[in-house]
């Protein structure tokens, strides 16, 4: 059967009610399969592989955390307010935060302490997280919020992102995707106001080869045209780039670019990138864990002159310098 990809345009001229606009994380079903995806990239000869391990472990441990978790929903004055004003439902820059992510921190160091030896420098992290007290946890949280990059101890943002990404995901998944509004940036998450990780081309049911921007905080999903820039929203000067054989030729490299679960998609306008995966390549794609996983693509745009739209929360940079060796990272 011929399936026909629909582009900006296409979707553009079509019925809007039809295409699902939201796709609201499921808490059960968010940090298991991303910890078995996390484990299945390591294992293919991957340049963090280790890395790519602890990931999968901490993954793991918010999986556990969330099946006995309720964070304290928003009021519905608060919903109300924010539909009338087109802001996020629950924004993640408000400041405004359930103090029960200290505790879902502690539950995290704990079970990745239980999962195995620990190396010493994943160790000493654990031990130092322990150690921060309710403002220095709150400033880094408010920090990588605000991308304050100078701000942001990158060892210690996984952890720290993990135990908000419970309790966010937790607050999504009860919200009724009818109440979300819709927000003026369509680049920000609509549910918390955060960046997107990178995008998924999905099949099945009523999201069949449409686009969706996963939010890197709370894994709501929301709907955006192709061929469009998720940063500043031109359809101008958009490329996709995959990471090819070096020595192939000419008909290869193509072969391999259409055949490519990941791509990076480029803007000319504000020279940005995300990547974007379709889930007809693997169904098992997932936009959190191949993002991390797929280094190699990063330096390849890199080189090209084109820069991340936003980091991706397990990966942060080291102020000026990119966190090539990620902490924790052991073989």
């Amino acid at each position: 059967m011929v399936q026909r990809i629909l582009e900006a345009g296409d979707i553009e001229s079509l019925d809007h009610t039809a295409i699902p606009r939201i796709r609201m994380p499921e808490r059960l079903a968010v940090f298991a399969p991303r910890a078995a995806r996390l484990r299945q990239l390591a294992a293919l000869n991957n340049p963090i592989a280790g890395y790519l391990r602890l990931m999968a472990v901490l993954a793991d441990a918010q999986q556990a955390v969330i099946a006995g978790f309720k964070a304290q929903p928003p009021s519905a004055e608060l919903i109300a307010s924010a539909q009338q004003h087109s802001m996020p439902l629950i924004p993640a820059l408000s400041g405004v935060r359930d103090p029960a992510w200290h505790d879902v921190l502690r539950q995290l160091l704990d079970k990745v302490e239980a999962a195995g030896p620990l190396t010493p420098p994943l160790e000493a992290l654990i031990a130092r997280l322990r150690t921060l007290d309710t403002a220095t946890l709150e400033a880094q949280a408010d920090a990588i919020f605000a991308q304050r990059f100078d701000e942001v101890d990158p060892a210690s943002a996984p952890f720290i992102t993990a135990a908000l990404q419970v309790v966010w995901t937790d607050l999504a998944a009860d919200i009724d995707k009818r109440e979300v509004p819709y927000l003026e940036t369509p680049g920000l998450c609509p549910v918390c106001g955060s960046h997107p990780v990178a995008s998924i081309v999905r099949v099945g049911g009523a999201y069949d080869n449409y686009r969706y921007l996963q939010c890197g905080l709370c894994s709501t999903e929301w709907h955006m045209v192709r061929s469009k820039c998720s940063n500043c929203d031109s359809t101008k000067g958009i490329a996709y780039h995959t990471v090819g054989s070096p020595d192939a030729d000419e008909a290869t490299r193509e072969a391999e670019s259409k055949n490519a679960v990941l791509k990076a998609e480029s803007c000319d306008e504000c020279h940005t990138y995300r990547k974007i995966g379709i889930q007809s390549k693997d169904y098992d794609f997932d936009p959190f864990a191949d993002d991390l996983a797929s280094l190699t693509l990063d330096l390849l745009m890199g080189a090209e002159g084109y820069r991340r739209a936003s980091p991706h929360p397990w990966l942060w940079p080291e102020q000026a310098d990119s966190a090539a060796e990620p902490a924790g990272e052991s073989d």
